[in-house]
Order: structure tokens, then sequence, then C-alpha cells
């Protein structure tokens, strides 16, 4: 046994103690950490038992992680340490504290009544059985690192899949104008491109857009890498829908691109996102077999959905509320004789363009299909992966949001899945992104967006 400990010590340097929230954010998480070793608590596993029923994804997420804790251990004790992946060095346990620790007692200063306060111990009795190793509280609970740190315990947030520089985030645009001769704008306007080696551009992503400009005149053009060019962008419209500004009509121009597969929109309310890419999806109902447009609950005070009242649709239709006003606005230009009217009425009825919980694609393969996700920066990244990866043949793919406001505890503007996703994909020339600023909502909600 003494053997044992010694080999335990010379393998790892540092013992990450993993609390709840990491494992419901990523379940994948204990592979994370390298050649270190991951203990959990036992509270922890018995809060993720709390958490294995549901349609969630901290369902999914908790159902995952047991799985892939009882095929680890297979034939083993999980409270002995344990290889991770085949690993000579990092190891996993179960930390079966029943002991409270000498030195510190964060249930005798803090209390005995919630669990938060027994991982708090466990990583203090680890720190007392290791001496040698950095013991590190891993949590995405703010609150609880707080406390750890108040104790002296190490503690820091689950950095998989964050962004370190958050005001560094690709926007989707050159980040000034570009002069050009009056020769090259002439030539772009005849032609409707120019190379790139022509105006001596060096930073390029594919699908980036850039404004050109002379003395006299300016013209919006996009990157496309198959050519090497940067290729006029003309003002378009979508299902008697127009862009009222520069980044619209870019957000709109990669919604239109049949060339592009994965559109990224960031921005706050009243820009435009949803009109914008509903009426996107209408214009190219030709295209696909269905428009499916959805956004993940996040319900209010800490209920459950199944606290309203009615049958299925009738207890998520107030989520979904804000994607049926946009589509009611694009339906509301047209009188109810016309044609586009009436069509809009029949793609509803027939689930031709459907809104719908997140939670009803799960399982689900997306072949010819226009799917909208709305409120992205709720998913985590493990979410936007799985939605992505569901993507058949001839499928589009949009994902919107506000990256600064957050709707879930555990995940912020750094961490969240719309931020990784645009991080991750944004050399990719099937992806195109659009950071929009300018509120075209009214002018009393651009007050509140500057001002408040």
């Amino acid at each position: 046994m003494v053997a044992k400990k010694k080999l335990e010590n010379k393998d790892a340097k540092k013992i990450f103690v993993l609390d709840t929230s990491v494992l419901l954010y990523d379940s994948n998480a204990i592979k994370n950490f390298e050649e270190h070793n991951v203990a959990i608590p036992i509270q922890v596993l018995e809060e993720i038992d709390n958490f294995k029923k549901g349609n969630d994804t901290k369902n999914f997420e908790a159902r995952q992680f047991i799985r892939y804790i009882d095929t680890i251990s297979e034939g083993q004790l999980i409270n002995d340490w344990i290889p991770i992946n085949g690993s000579k060095t990092g190891r996993f346990k179960v930390v079966l504290h029943n002991q409270h620790p000498k030195k510190k007692d964060a249930e005798q200063t803090l209390g005995s009544s919630k669990y938060d306060h027994k991982i708090l111990n466990c990583a203090l009795a680890l720190n007392e059985e290791y001496p040698e190793k950095s013991v590190i509280l891993v949590s995405k609970d703010i609150c609880l690192r707080l406390k750890a740190k108040a104790l002296n315990i190490k503690a820091e947030d689950y950095e998989t899949g964050k962004i370190k520089n958050i005001s560094e985030l690709y926007t989707g645009f050159g980040e000034d104008p570009l002069e050009i001769s009056e020769i090259n704008m002439d030539k772009l306007k005849k032609q409707g491109f120019l190379k790139k080696g022509t105006i001596g551009l060096e930073k390029v992503r594919a699908n980036q857009y850039f404004t050109l400009k002379t003395k006299k005149s300016k013209a919006l053009t996009y990157y496309e890498a198959d050519t090497e060019s940067l290729n006029l962008v003309d003002p378009c419209s979508a299902f008697g829908i127009s862009a009222l500004n520069d980044e619209q009509l870019c957000a709109l121009h990669a919604l239109l691109n049949p060339r592009v597969k994965l559109v990224t929109i960031q921005g706050v309310a009243g820009t435009g996102k949803t009109l914008l890419a509903l009426a996107a999806a209408l214009e190219q109902r030709r295209e696909f077999r269905q428009i499916y447009v959805t956004r993940p609950i996040v319900p209010l005070s800490n209920n459950d959905i199944g606290y309203l009242p009615g049958d299925a649709k009738e207890k998520v239709d107030p989520y979904m509320q804000s994607l049926w006003d946009n589509l009611n606005f694009i339906k509301d230009q047209y009188r109810k004789t016309d044609k586009n009217y009436r069509l809009i009425e029949e793609m509803m009825k027939t689930e031709k363009i459907a809104i719908a919980p997140l939670a009803y694609i799960r399982g689900r393969s997306l072949v010819k299909i226009f799917f909208i996700v709305d409120e992205a920066q709720n998913l985590t990244p493990h979410e936007v992966k799985t939605i992505i990866s569901r993507a058949g043949d001839h499928t589009k793919i949009v994902f919107m949001g506000d990256i600064h406001q957050i709707d879930t505890p555990y995940m912020d503007a750094q961490s969240n899945g719309l931020s990784y996703l645009i991080d991750r994909v944004r050399d990719n020339p099937l992806f195109a992104h659009i950071t929009l600023r300018k509120g075209e909502r009214s002018a009393l909600a651009n007050i509140a967006n500057e001002h408040l």
C-alpha cells in the first residue's frame, strides 16, 4: 500500500477536484486534465444521480458521465486510483471521506446543510493526505470558488472550451476600410471581383467581409477562399426583408450564400438577427425540405416547464414567442389575400416551417434542412458540437445570439457555445460569421442597449 502511494505521488503533480457543475457542463471533463489526477467527491456522484432523469442537456450529460465511469471502472474499485484513457500517469477516483479534515473544516465554518461544503472538505482532506501535491478545486460555480479561496483552497474555472480573450473574438469584418485606387474600384464594379494580391491584402479569412473605399466611393466585398478574390456584395433582400445597414447586408448575404453551410450571427437585441435568418430561410424554401427554428429553453425562477399548465405545445409556446413574433412580422407585410401570406400559413400548417424547443431535435438526422438556432449563447460547446454533428447532406445551420446576455448560471461570454464555435471554425470555407452592432428595432431600444 505504501509503494502504491509513492507511485501516485511520483506520477501526478496535481489533483483536480471536480464539482457537479463541471460534469453537467461537460461529461467528458475528466479526460481533459492530461497527466494529472482527478478526484470526484462522493457527493458529486449523488448530485449527478439526481440529474440523470429528464430531457434537458444537463440530464444527457449526467447519464453520459455515469456510463463513462461505469466503463472505465469495470472490474476495479473506483475508490482506488484507476487510469484515465489508458494513461500511465493521469488517474481517477471517487473520494469517500467520512472523517472531517483535521486542520480546517468547511462544514464547521460554513454549515453542514450543503453538499458544496462537503465538496470543500474533500479538497481540504486531499490537501492533508497529499501535502506534496497541488490540490485544485474546479467549478463553474463562482460562489463555490470564492468559498474555496477563503479556506485557502486553490480554485479555478473549467477552462476547456473557454475563449481566452473575448475582446478579440472574430467579428467577420476587416478591421478598417481598405483604401484602393479609382482604377481598382472601377474594375471591381465592372467585373464584380478583385484578386487579393491586387490590393496587397495579407491577413484574411474565408468569407470575411471588407469595405473597400476611394475618396469618391466605397464598396462592400467578401473574400472567397477558392478563387482568392474579394467579391462584390450586391444589395439584396429576402422575402420582402431588406438590410438596413452594411452589417445586416453582410449577414443576409451569408445567409443566402449557397456555398456557406454554417453561419453565426452575434449581436445585441434589436439588431435583426432572427428576422434576417427567418427571411433568408423563407427565400430559399425550395432548396430545403424543412425550415426548423429552435432555441434552448432556460426555465424562469429555476422552475422546469413541467410546472406550466397545458400540453407540451402550450408549455413551450411562451419560450418560442419571440420566434413567432418575427415570423408574424414577415407574414404581416402582405395582405391576407397575397400568395406569400397564404404560403407562410400553409408552411406552418404542414410543418414545412416548424418552431420547437431544441430538445425535440435530439436524435434526429438533419437532412436538407435550414436549421436556425436562436439564443445560442445559452448552449455549451458540447451542445453546439452535437447539433452540428447531426447535419446531413444539403443542410444549412444558423446559430444566433448575444454572448453578453447569458441566462444560465455556469456560463459566461468566454465559455458559451456560440463564442466557442466562432473562435474554432473561423477559418473554414463553409463558415461565415457576422457581428451586428447597430440596433434597428427602434430608437428607444437603442437607448437601452447603449446607455443602460
